[in-house]
């Protein structure tokens, strides 16, 4: 199983960045798939989820009306669309997969975001 996270990179505040996961290995309409993020001297912070579906979507609050999640069952694509970008978004983004939300089995390598004031 792989997960490829891209479009990372540098951004001022208040800008865009859509972040994709690409997943291979995996059945993967069959498995929930999340966004975490950790940034520099932190654990590793949840940061939003999707159902195997798409039906579903839960966002941490520190996200919330900024952040959207997406997938594309048919490319084995998800997206973390990302909007009014502060600093504190500054971190590295790892995409997840699971079959159960809250139980994650695979991991991306993660992309940098940083936010520049």
């Amino acid at each position: 199983v792989q997960l490829q996270a891209s479009g990372g990179g540098s951004v001022q505040a208040g800008g865009s960045l859509r972040l994709s996961c690409a997943a291979s290995g995996l059945t993967f309409s069959r498995f929930n798939m999340g966004w975490f993020r950790q940034a520099p001297g932190k654990e590793r912070e949840f940061v939003a989820t999707i159902t195997w579906s798409g039906g579903s979507t839960t966002f941490a609050d520190s996200v919330k009306g900024r952040f959207t999640i997406s997938r594309d069952n048919a490319k084995n694509m998800v997206y973390l669309q990302m909007n009014s970008l502060k600093p504190e978004d500054t971190a590295v983004y790892y995409c997840a997969a699971g079959l159960l939300i809250g139980s994650w089995a695979y991991w991306g390598q993660g992309t940098l975001v940083t936010v520049s004031s």
